[in-house]
């Protein structure tokens, strides 16, 4: 008699309820939400912002000292594709507060996830990805300038917007800068706090983040403005802002993520 082999049914998958349509404005509220983390014990916060500001600055001080100041722009845009992936103690100290622990800077910095080394392998994706726009930046300035040099922070504004080579790379850079962008935030602005909660792959985590941005696509660009308004604020103030604006933001991005995610 032959053995009976049982059947084998694969399990379904976990069924993803996103919560959709939200509007604009309620990117206010996830910034709202923020601030109130953030004035939960504020040192921790503060402390957090400050070390970001620290390296930021430290960051730009080695690109011209080793006069890598032409790709100073393409860095400040880099940063925002790897900025959630620096906020990662923020997302545990707003989840924490969510449990009704408080955490202090210690527990911030050494994070748990969910994900283990998940986590690794999309904080290389996310570096990978902004040493690409790095590079994508310097071929754009080639190809409409030639093998001309650099001509330097205080002569960039001038060449750009007195030439007709400047516009053109202002057209094109800014058209494949925001595809970049787009991209980039689509698939790290949920990914990071996905990996801390859930265990879960990369690249799910990303696709899923991708996935919550489109079906919320008003609130989202909102929100993106929000972000890239806040940011334009730090730099401003010689980076200084970033000592509280880039908690504010991380704390903030953790309650839009847990309001998608449902």
């Amino acid at each position: 008699m032959r053995p009976v082999i049982p059947a084998v049914v694969p399990p379904l998958p976990h069924e993803n309820v996103l919560k959709r349509h939200y509007p604009p404005a309620e990117a206010l509220n996830w910034l709202a939400a923020g601030w109130r983390d953030l004035l939960v014990q504020p040192a921790s916060s503060l402390s957090y912002g400050l070390a970001v500001f620290i390296v930021s600055a430290a960051v730009v001080g080695g690109l011209f000292d080793f006069g890598w100041d032409y790709i100073l722009f393409p860095a400040f845009a880099g940063f925002m594709v790897v900025g959630p992936l620096l906020a990662i103690g923020l997302y545990e100290k707003s989840r924490s507060l969510a449990s009704g622990i408080p955490i202090g800077i210690a527990r911030m910095i050494i994070v748990r996830p969910a994900s283990h080394a998940q986590l690794l392998f999309t904080g290389v994706l996310l570096c990978l990805l902004m040493l690409l726009w790095m590079r994508a930046a310097v071929i754009l300035y080639a190809l409409f300038f030639g093998l001309l040099p650099f001509p330097g922070l205080d002569h960039i504004a001038a060449v750009l917007l007195t030439t007709a080579n400047g516009w053109a790379l202002l057209i094109v850079g800014t058209l494949v800068g925001g595809l970049f962008a787009s991209f980039s935030f689509a698939i790290s602005v949920f990914s990071v706090p996905m990996m801390l909660e859930e265990p879960t792959d990369a690249l799910t985590a990303m696709g899923t983040s991708m996935a919550m941005v489109w079906n919320n696509l008003p609130v989202m660009l909102t929100w993106g403005a929000i972000v890239l308004g806040l940011f334009l604020v730090s730099l401003a103030t010689g980076l200084l802002g970033l000592i509280v604006v880039f908690p504010l933001l991380g704390h903030g991005t953790w309650h839009a993520y847990r309001a998608i995610r449902g």
